[in-house]
């Protein structure tokens, strides 16, 4: 008697087979790309290679939006200028900020004014603790740490701080200093000490808040005891280069009324 096969099984035979088909072809796609990705990628355990590769590319990507800013800036004054014609003679344009503030722009710009330098440095005291084992128990006393320099950013800002650079980078509202070891971490960038502070802005006020701050008290007592370095210097004029700024605003908080009152 012969074996009966009806059309649904033969249906189902030709779908099985393209489905197989289907996945060997998806499969070997998805080898031929991980073999060209792998290709191109760099395999290393180095850590500071790999830190290295990472500050490589966020200076590029900062030279990018510092490029791509001076871009719409260029073009947000051609559309000003466009539509001041229509501005009346006897008006004149607002006097440019020399704070933080990039208006409605993307790049701070450059400022200048006195000032003041604070620099901070590690204890040259720590290579006479190191014992045979290359460490020390109290190594610590003898660097510089995060809220060392948090501590006079933060007396700098209260003595009136106009505009302020850590290093070599301006100082925005989101501006995180991160400290690793004694290598100071800012905005994808490392530094080692010493580190430098600088703020535009009163002089003389800014060094009453750096001699009020307990926070920079407490340090100086280290600079006594185990020979931090601590340095504070007036500047006539200090420059602080155009910065790319970032695009969400600032916004602060504000006090909410009682609506029981008159």
């Amino acid at each position: 008697m012969a074996r009966h096969t009806s059309r649904h099984a033969a249906r189902r035979t030709w779908l099985g087979g393209f489905a197989v088909c289907l996945i060997v072809a998806f499969s070997g796609y998805l080898l031929v790309t991980n073999v060209r990705v792998n290709r191109t990628a760099t395999v290393t355990s180095d850590t500071a290679d790999l830190v290295e590769q990472r500050v490589e590319h966020v200076d590029q990507l900062q030279k990018d939006i510092t490029d791509l800013s001076a871009q719409i800036n260029t073009l947000k004054d051609f559309a000003n200028n466009s539509g001041s014609s229509e501005q009346p003679s006897g008006t004149s344009d607002p006097k440019p900020s020399d704070t933080e503030d990039a208006g409605s722009g993307t790049i701070l710009p450059a400022v200048h004014g006195p000032g003041i330098t604070v620099t901070l440095n590690d204890s040259p005291l720590w290579e006479n603790m190191v014992d045979s084992s290359g460490s020390a128990a109290n190594i610590n006393d003898y660097v510089v740490h995060q809220e060392d320099v948090e501590a006079v950013v933060n007396a700098l800002w209260a003595g009136g701080a106009e505009s302020m650079m850590i290093m070599d980078q301006r100082v925005l509202f989101n501006s995180a200093v991160i400290c690793q070891g004694n290598v100071l971490l800012l905005q994808g960038k490392k530094y080692s000490p010493p580190f430098t502070v600088s703020a535009i802005g009163p002089t003389d006020a800014m060094i009453r808040a750096l001699d009020d701050s307990n926070a920079v008290k407490l340090y100086k007592e280290y600079v006594s005891a185990f020979g931090l370095g601590w340095k504070v210097e007036k500047k006539d004029d200090l420059v602080f280069g155009q910065s790319a700024a970032t695009l969400q605003p600032l916004r602060y908080a504000s006090v909410v009324k009682d609506g029981s009152e008159e």
